[in-house]
């Protein structure tokens, strides 16, 4: 099988411009985490057969991970895209991200934000961002 990623699972992003039109490019650090799941529920009758129900085909992607390393100006930067009522507003609001994989897809944040500074040096714990689609490639 050949390598797959969530590019490949997404649909285009319906509407294709964000909420906020900005593209964050901070390049994520450390291990990242890709989480899928289909909108689906399982019911389980008393003599254990199952019955599976899609409500939706389409499959639902989160990625998360962790900065350990980023400049005040990066910090500032995620903490004033997060916070902004007129950006992302928290959860709120989508934006476009520029993915490790090559790809730009249109997301939000899916995460309380917490940022952290060790002497000079700061941080963001679980970065989560949802997938809404993916842009066409060029």
């Amino acid at each position: 099988m050949s390598a797959s990623e969530i590019y490949d699972w997404v649909a285009n992003a319906s509407p294709a411009t964000p909420d906020y039109n900005y593209t964050l490019q901070i390049k994520a650090q450390g291990s990242v985490k890709e989480s899928g799941k289909k909108d689906q529920e399982v019911h389980e009758a008393d003599d254990t057969t199952e019955e599976v129900v899609t409500l939706n085909s389409t499959s639902v992607f989160n990625v998360s991970w962790s900065y350990a390393r980023l400049s005040e100006s990066e910090a500032g930067t995620i903490m004033d895209l997060y916070h902004d009522t007129a950006k992302a507003n928290g959860m709120a609001r989508s934006f476009l991200w520029l993915s490790y994989d090559g790809h730009t897809y249109k997301v939000r944040f899916n995460c309380d934000l917490d940022r952290t500074r060790t002497r000079s040096q700061w941080g963001a714990s679980e970065v989560k961002l949802k997938i809404l689609g993916r842009i066409p490639d060029a």
